[in-house]
């Protein structure tokens, strides 16, 4: 009976520890899951951001790849907008019928001006600079737009400004200071510094890089300005086009005709639209499926979540990794002029931004103490929920 007794007091008293150990091991297990799916939660965009300009750094050096491979820019621009669009058609039809307007003659001959400047124009004159200029100064010259756009908002009255405020002059001496940047890469081309051994990757082909910089550069700001302009005018579309997809659908094949009756008239040899299964095959597919599919709608996503200041902040990522890859991977001349203005454009690009997000948060807060924003001031601040596209 003792023994009995001794067994009984044994399972009364250990067992329930047992169980709550094992309920707190279990617990804390559940609180460490929900700890790192928060913190993954919060940072998901963070993550996006840099994945996405990773595979803007990849873009430039496949497109450069393929154009000394004999690949025209003005086809490449063509092939890569209507692989987009066929990959973008699908998800829009099926994803956006509900939400879709219907089509009018305006709205069309709107999206017709909408795809020449953020499709055919621009991209046309962008990779075209390519050829003569280099990777490391269409990244960095990308992070002028941001400053490009806010100069035409303002000219159009789209954008308040209130010079004697801080959030004012950071706009300005930005602005200024991206400029001046612009300026330094196009003109001041500096020692170049030099070259590694054996670099570990060659680009083959007839290269034609640093041969005409100052005819890239005038292509590569002209590119820059139109897409500001795009910008601006994207912001307004969207208000009667609010279907994204759809809108990204409709860019890709307008500019895709439109890229392809200026590549008609400036390109006359019926071999220059020949695709092989080589580096032009591969640069098309990654520029129409990775870039205009997958980085568009992650930049979409993200843009939603946090706004296009965010967006825009991880440009300059892009522009380090290209002129890091540029020179310790591929071999490339690097010149001290494209590192200079390269700085410079960076930290006026950042004034800009923290101008433009300190003048979000004052809004927001005004429009929270009075109830609803006044709706002529959400008119002209509309354009800061521009969707952010790049190359």
């Amino acid at each position: 009976m003792e023994s009995r007794t001794n067994w009984d007091t044994c399972i009364n008293t250990n067992f329930p520890a047992a169980v709550t150990e094992s309920s707190v091991r279990k617990k804390n297990m559940g609180l460490n899951k929900f700890w790192l799916g928060a913190a993954f939660g919060q940072y998901r965009p963070h993550v996006y951001m840099l994945l996405a300009q990773v595979g803007y750094t990849l873009l430039y050096f496949i497109t450069e790849a393929s154009f000394k491979h004999g690949m025209n820019p003005h086809v490449y621009v063509t092939y890569r907008h209507i692989v987009s669009g066929i990959v973008m058609l699908p998800f829009a039809y099926f994803l956006e019928r509900k939400i879709r307007p219907k089509l009018t003659l305006p709205l069309f001959v709107e999206l017709f001006v909408l795809s020449l400047l953020g499709v055919s124009l621009t991209l046309n004159m962008y990779f075209a600079s390519l050829k003569y200029t280099s990777p490391t100064f269409l990244a960095s010259v990308v992070n002028t737009i941001a400053s490009l756009t806010f100069i035409i908002a303002v000219a159009l009255r789209l954008e308040s400004l209130i010079i004697k405020s801080p959030k004012g002059m950071a706009k300005i001496f930005g602005t200024l200071i991206s400029l001046a940047g612009v300026m330094t890469m196009s003109l001041y081309k500096g020692p170049v510094l030099k070259n590694l051994r054996h670099a570990p990757i060659h680009i083959q082909g007839n290269s034609v890089i640093h041969e005409e910089w100052v005819k890239g550069s005038i292509l590569t700001v002209a590119s820059c300005i139109t897409w500001s302009i795009w910008y601006i005018m994207q912001a307004v579309t969207l208000k009667r086009y609010p279907a994204q997809l759809s809108l990204t659908t409709w860019m890709s094949f307008l500019g895709a005709a439109q890229s392809a009756v200026f590549t008609v008239i400036v390109e006359h040899k019926p071999s220059a639209w020949a695709l092989g299964f080589n580096v032009d095959l591969w640069s098309v597919l990654y520029g129409g499926v990775i870039v205009s599919g997958v980085i568009i709608f992650i930049q979409l996503w993200c843009t939603e979540q946090k706004g296009p200041v965010f967006v825009t902040m991880f440009n300059p990522v892009s522009t380090v990794l290209v002129a890091f890859l540029a020179y310790f991977v591929f071999g490339e001349r690097l010149y001290t002029g494209s590192i200079i203005g390269s700085v410079i454009v960076i930290i006026g690009l950042y004034l800009v931004l923290w101008g433009k997000e300190e003048a979000q948060k004052n809004q927001k807060t005004t429009q929270c103490c009075s109830g609803e924003g006044n709706e002529d001031t959400q008119d002209k601040n509309f354009y800061l929920e521009e969707k952010t596209d790049v190359p």
